[in-house]
């Protein structure tokens, strides 16, 4: 995914959420991502996509940071290309950002994600990833193996 389509996909994702202001979004390692999850979460592990909203900042709405090497892996294990996991886990981020919680949403944030994603022709989100075990649902099997815990 290259930066003019990412800023495309961020604003059109944005617009569909119904977020105001500014997003930046870092892709970065997997070294980073685990100090960031540190240092946020109390977590001493990496993870694909962490959300910080701004919280009172003028014209940011927060930020989205993404590891570029568990978003390959991902793809690669769920078949799908490195573009579309990026855009997934812009999306789920963005949902974060939103204010949306699937830890406590009672599925609410599901059903955005399943539908955006759906609109936006991307293959399986990462709530759908953790909560399907073995339903015959269509999915592809591997992605329902995924075990790491996400925001």
């Amino acid at each position: 995914m290259n930066h003019a389509s990412m800023t495309r996909f961020v604003a059109t994702v944005r617009r569909s959420v119904a977020i105001e202001g500014i997003v930046n979004v870092l892709i970065t390692t997997n070294k980073e991502m685990k100090s960031l999850n540190a240092s946020f979460r109390r977590k001493d592990e990496a993870t694909d996509v962490l959300s910080f909203p701004a919280e009172g900042v003028n014209g940011l709405a927060g930020e989205i940071a993404i590891s570029l090497e568990l978003a390959k892996a991902n793809a690669e294990r769920l078949g799908h290309s490195t573009s579309d996991e990026l855009k997934i886990l812009i999306l789920h981020g963005m949902l974060h950002l939103a204010g949306y919680d699937h830890e406590k949403d009672h599925g609410e944030m599901s059903k955005k994600e399943r539908r955006l994603r759906e609109s936006l022709n991307l293959p399986v989100g990462l709530i759908e990833r953790n909560t399907i075990d073995s339903e015959p649902s269509g999915l592809n099997q591997r992605s329902t193996k995924l075990a790491r815990r996400r925001v």
